[in-house]
């Protein structure tokens, strides 16, 4: 089983015959190449292009984010699974606004409805909820009537807007009051958090889209432009809800990170390292865990997950079958 590797510290990633290892002050450590799917440099590292090759030839992808927590940039191998008649339908799809409108719309009715389910997971735990909840039904209903992207994207950030206004209600902490959605500086702990948390799913989707035909660089709900990557950001809609702010939802529930996590810097507030590490080593977690696929009738991991959506993605690309995003049942 290949897992990602976390690098948090400065140093340099070199090659040695056929193995790996990051290097500092503080000695050598090797990585094994063989169970590594990505590397995530979160530190100050150095790498040659020698070391990028052997990566290329391993599959290994390998983000960067700066000293902000913010993704900077992916090293993306050669695309060893990449088709050009999927890039074609891709294309055709995204070309035509009748079809680019159908799967846009479901990335969004996805999003809606698993933001839904983690509202009513908590209405049943006795939170105050139900106002946000017949609000968000409502924008809900709306998704089927938009006759365009640009209609589309405004009931999806409508949705969200209402879905924050559920966390302070969930999380019922002073420290981490929500206040409002600010992104590049966050102004708050929570803000900081969620955007963390939503850099990495959208790392983890990119990884999880070079293990099939799809090209990262076309997607539907955002624009295909000169910005790098988009599908990963159409997909991750999906996920956020019950991945990434659930992870934080019990990071602040139970404690694992409080405001000793954070500090203040020129471009807001970020993570310290350990708030870093509490919180990844608690996604990896979540990616890890399985639960039972109704469809398929077995156990799947989160991450797991994310692939077979994008599978199903390929499936109504090539007129195999109507893509339906996920919905959790829990």
């Amino acid at each position: 089983m290949k897992k990602p590797i976390y690098i948090f510290s400065s140093g340099e990633l070199k090659r040695k015959d056929n193995t790996i290892y990051f290097e500092n002050e503080e000695g050598q450590k090797f990585i094994p190449v063989e169970n590594t799917s990505e590397i995530y440099v979160f530190g100050e590292v150095n790498v040659n292009k020698r070391f990028l090759e052997f990566l290329t030839q391993s599959g290994i992808i390998l983000h960067f984010f700066n000293r902000y927590d913010y993704y900077v940039g992916t090293f993306y191998p050669r695309e060893h699974l990449n088709s050009g008649y999927m890039i074609l339908k891709q294309a055709q799809h995204y070309l035509d606004p009748e079809k680019r409108l159908k799967i846009a719309r479901e990335f969004v009715i996805g999003a809606s409805r698993n933001i839904q389910q983690v509202i009513r997971y908590y209405i049943n735990r006795g939170k105050q909820l139900s106002e946000v909840d017949d609000a968000i039904k409502k924008l809900d209903d709306k998704i089927e009537k938009c006759l365009n992207i640009e209609e589309l994207m405004a009931v999806e950030g409508n949705i969200r807007d209402s879905y924050y206004r559920a966390f302070d209600v969930i999380l019922g902490k002073q420290e981490f009051s929500f206040d409002r959605r600010s992104r590049r500086p966050p102004e708050n702990y929570l803000n900081t958090l969620i955007s963390f948390g939503n850099s990495l799913l959208y790392t983890v989707v990119l990884s999880e889209i070079y293990k099939t035909h799809l090209d990262p660089r076309i997607g539907f709900l955002h624009a295909t432009n000169f910005r790098r990557f988009t599908l990963n950001l159409d997909v991750s809609e999906v996920f956020k809800p019950i991945i990434v702010d659930r992870v934080i939802f019990t990071l602040i529930g139970k404690n694992m990170i409080t405001k000793e996590h954070f500090e203040k810097s020129m471009q807001g507030i970020v993570l310290k390292e350990s708030g870093m590490k509490i919180f990844v080593e608690e996604l990896e977690n979540k990616l890890s865990t399985t639960f039972n696929h109704r469809t398929l009738g077995k156990n799947v991991s989160y991450r797991r997950l994310i692939r077979l959506e994008l599978y199903k993605l390929e499936k109504h690309l090539i007129g195999e079958e109507e893509y339906k995003a996920f919905v959790a049942k829990w």
